[in-house]
């Protein structure tokens, strides 16, 4: 995920100071890694460096100054071009599951056992966001981004059993290089 181009689409709604950003992105990205407040503030002062951003005056609400931030014209049209982009299919998919089957293989170790407790973790983390995206109250963001790890978790589910199925070919060919 590009964070200047997020913090750009939650600027387009209207200026905004650093701490509001991360907590709107925390919100409205339930399942990403939270922002760190020094990241936020970092990329603002490239935003404003680049002018896709600049500063809208400072706000105090009763508490200590808080710098506000616009998205400028530029920036607009920069999030819109990233927005559009299509996400091209990576051309090979770095596994570190994968690369764990391999060393284990090449070091003797027990790649099914390894495979049957990454399983369980998968499974374990599958358990708690179907329970995240069935709680009562929970909003549209939080089923989708649940759904779409889930899809993930799902797809590494197959991809371990099909592996688990083909262990002694891939433990022939391994042992054989």
């Amino acid at each position: 995920m590009s964070t200047r181009h997020i913090l750009l689409g939650l600027l387009a709604s209207g200026p905004s100071h650093g701490y509001d950003l991360k907590r709107r992105h925390d919100e409205r990205f339930p399942q990403a890694r939270p922002l760190a407040y020094g990241q936020v503030y970092t990329t603002l002062q490239r935003l404003v460096r680049d002018r896709l951003a600049e500063v809208d005056g400072t706000d105090a609400d009763g508490g200590p100054e808080r710098t506000l931030y616009r998205v400028t014209p530029e920036g607009e049209a920069e999030m819109t071009r990233w927005a559009a982009e299509i996400a091209p299919p990576a051309p090979f998919v770095t596994n570190e599951i994968f690369a764990k089957v391999v060393v284990a293989i090449l070091t003797g170790g027990d790649p099914a056992a390894y495979l049957l407790a990454q399983r369980a973790a998968h499974m374990a983390r599958m358990r708690e966001l179907t329970a995240v995206k069935t709680a009562p109250g929970a909003d549209l963001a939080t089923v989708l981004s649940a759904d779409y790890a889930l899809t993930h978790l799902d797809a590494d589910l197959r991809w371990m059993t099909t592996t688990a199925d083909r262990l002694n070919q891939l433990t022939a060919e391994v042992d054989a290089s």
